[in-house]
């Protein structure tokens, strides 16, 4: 299995795709100095393997590694992912 993590920035997500097939991603907006994640979305097929976890990690990652914007949970995916993480919790806005 060959794991893909892309930042589409033009489309405002962030994707992963599974031997060459998207099967889960995260949508944003940006306003001003806050990235609001407003939609994470996996293929029915796919759902129950962690990869909607796997996609917001990503973009987690990507956020605290290279902005300086916090992060506003609109979508409840990515609300429950921070309560399951809440040492990364510096990244939501206070």
């Amino acid at each position: 299995m060959s794991k893909t993590f892309a930042h589409e920035p033009d489309a405002s997500r962030y994707t992963l795709t599974v031997d060459g097939n998207l099967v889960a991603l995260a949508d944003y907006r940006i306003n001003g100095s806050s990235i609001s994640f407003n939609h994470t979305y996996t293929q029915p097929n796919q759902r129950g393997k962690g990869f909607a976890g796997e996609v917001v990690e990503f973009a987690m990652d990507d956020v605290e590694a290279t902005t300086e914007r916090r992060v506003v949970p609109m979508c409840w995916y990515v609300s429950d992912w921070f309560d399951a993480h809440p040492a990364r919790g510096g990244l939501l806005i206070r």
